[in-house]
């Protein structure tokens, strides 16, 4: 008798209640479009998959440098089949992968990075990185000696046109006249394409170059022909330290931790999330010293502006290329609007295709 009553007494605190079950660690997993180490885009997600990688109970893995399509449904198809409890998918063409896989798994979270589309276990989520493109373009109009702004971009797509035209509104602001030339790569990361359009726009007069692509290439382009750059993702001025004036970066670990409890917890709920700078996801890097400190102080009060929510980056009277107003006087752009957006405003050199 002796012997049972250890396990009896086991069995009783069970019963009761009052031994505490094991927290089953949450499963995290991430897919990026390029290599994680080219301090771009797949590189400021992935600080924040450390970010939360750092929290108990938390696992994480990822998958650099996957293409879009075919490739990136195989992907996160082998995660969902290892019990994977939310995968961030983190590039537009990974959309429709993940929902195809998304379906197939309704006990997973599927969570997708710049895209539109919804099911009831797949989410989708961005920030407002316009507001940031807008200040960064202050900063290069104020920059700028010839009044020519060059813009490296990846795909016509509004994401990437809605950051040309704010960049191009900030830009005005401080220079009316100012001209923003935009170059297509059809790349989200080429650092030799990258760089190479860059020269072209250096060649035809900029003097300031900015990109929405995720190598430092643009930068060292600049840098080598004297001019100034503006970077993207993360703060580059390493790679390019007598050009680079600022850049507009992502800060994902909030978010991320964010989604990880609402998974653990249960109160998970698919939707569209679209955080500006007030939460800090979208944020704008210290400006280096080549920028004056006038400058400096005019940007950061815009940006304190637009962080109380007193200041509006697409607000009229806002034209397009062909001189059609866009948005009326006084009037703000919906987010309807910006999330479609497929046309350049006034000052922009180039085609949406």
């Amino acid at each position: 008798m002796r012997r049972w009553l250890p396990i009896l007494l086991i069995i009783a605190l069970m019963t009761a209640g009052t031994l505490p079950a094991a927290e089953k660690e949450l499963k995290v997993g991430f897919v990026y479009v390029s290599p994680i180490g080219d301090a771009g885009w797949s590189y400021a997600h992935d600080l924040g998959r450390q970010h939360i990688a750092a929290l108990p109970g938390v696992q994480t893995a990822y998958v650099e440098a996957v293409p879009e399509g075919a490739d990136a449904e195989r992907v996160i198809l082998n995660m969902a089949r290892k019990n994977f409890d939310v995968i961030f998918a983190t590039s537009f063409g990974y959309m429709d992968p993940m929902l195809k896989v998304a379906k197939q798994f309704p006990k997973t979270v599927f969570m997708h990075c710049s895209g539109f589309k919804l099911h009831q276990n797949m989410g989708n989520y961005f920030g407002r990185m316009y507001q940031a493109r807008y200040l960064s373009g202050m900063v290069a109009g104020a920059m700028t000696q010839k009044k020519i702004l060059g813009y490296v971009a990846a795909f016509p797509i509004p994401e990437v046109i809605r950051g040309i035209n704010a960049f191009t509104l900030g830009a005005q602001a401080v220079a009316p006249d100012v001209q923003v030339r935009v170059v297509w790569t059809k790349t989200w990361y080429d650092p030799a394409t990258e760089k190479e359009a860059a020269k072209s726009l250096l060649d035809v007069g900029a003097d300031v170059i900015a990109q929405h692509q995720d190598s430092p290439g643009p930068q060292e382009a600049a840098q080598e022909a004297g001019a100034y750059a503006i970077g993207y993702n993360s703060d580059m001025t390493a790679f390019a330290p007598k050009a680079h004036l600022v850049a507009p970066v992502w800060n994902w670990g909030p978010f991320y931790e964010q989604i990880a409890n609402e998974v653990r917890d249960g109160s998970w709920k698919s939707r569209s999330d679209w955080y500006g700078m007030e939460k800090g996801i979208v944020a704008l890097s210290p400006m280096t010293d080549l920028v004056p400190r006038t400058v400096q102080d005019m940007v950061l009060a815009k940006k304190a502006e637009i962080v109380a929510g007193t200041a509006t980056v697409f607000k009229g009277p806002v034209s397009d290329q062909t001189g059609t107003l866009r948005i009326a006087a006084g009037e703000s752009a919906s987010d309807e609007a910006l999330l479609g957006m497929n046309w350049f405003v006034q000052g922009v050199v180039g085609t949406t295709e």
